[in-house]
């Protein structure tokens, strides 16, 4: 495990995020960086940082959340046991800790609470993975939530019920065609990505830079016709198959 900065020894049994961070980024083994196909592009995944046994607590600092990962599903709900290759990475958890709000110069509100269930990326480089007492944790920014589920240990079947965070918006996916004008039966290899769908919830917007201590009002709102751009968001499907998809406002392109 990596060692604790001497300033986190005058703290009993309590490590701040900024410390953390510290620690992680002096450490022997601080990350590996992975060449993309692009000529300056550099993708960093950083190995998960480990908390020393001495400490049980992690205070987050900024707009920082602590997040407590849930336990990965080893069973179907048919009861099905899962091998491990087949058993996916939980990408949401439960929050247990707040940071003090303080970005630059002001003091920002924070829209989660202790006790939430939020979605996040599975995209790694977003937030830092840690362990801490043998249990999985993630420090992250509350700006890169995707949202907040409905209830603990949720489940593709709760997709709908999903609160999104800053200025994403939850989108009803329209189906695309099956087939072609002529008759012909697309397969599924052969379909264009759909790009329009249904607002179904929108977030309490975004920090306005100009205009401190309030959010962006949102442009769309429910029931909003959407078209969006082809490569954005993150996309959901439920059991029954319904897929969605949680974008940015920004993606948006127009009412349609």
């Amino acid at each position: 495990p990596h060692q604790s900065p001497p300033t986190a020894k005058r703290r009993a049994g309590s490590l701040t995020s900024m410390q953390i961070q510290g620690a992680f980024k002096s450490g022997p083994r601080a990350g590996q960086a992975r060449r993309c196909g692009r000529r300056a592009g550099v993708v960093v995944k950083a190995e998960a940082v480990t908390v020393p046994s001495a400490f049980s607590k992690v205070s987050p600092r900024g707009d920082r959340v602590l997040v407590k990962v849930a336990k990965e599903e080893t069973q179907t709900r048919g009861g099905i046991l899962l091998p491990a290759s087949a058993q996916k990475k939980p990408t949401s958890g439960d929050v247990v800790a707040l940071g003090d709000g303080r970005v630059n110069d002001e003091v920002r509100p924070f829209f989660l609470k202790e006790g939430d269930t939020v979605l996040y990326s599975k995209f790694g480089f977003m937030y830092t993975d840690m362990k801490v007492s043998g249990e999985d944790y993630i420090l992250i920014r509350e700006q890169d939530v995707i949202g907040i589920m409905p209830k603990s240990n949720a489940q593709a079947d709760d997709i709908p019920e999903l609160r999104p965070l800053a200025d994403r918006v939850l989108v009803k996916v329209e189906d695309t065609a099956d087939v072609t004008v002529g008759g012909v039966i697309l397969p599924e290899a052969a379909k264009e990505r759909p790009l329009l769908g249904t607002v179904v919830r929108t977030g309490p917007g975004r920090w306005d830079r100009d205009n401190k201590g309030e959010r962006k009002a949102m442009v769309v709102k429910e029931g909003d016709k959407v078209l969006y751009f082809k490569y954005a968001g993150d996309d959901m499907q439920t059991p029954a198959g319904v897929k969605y998809i949680v974008l940015r406002e920004d993606d948006i392109l127009c009412k349609a």
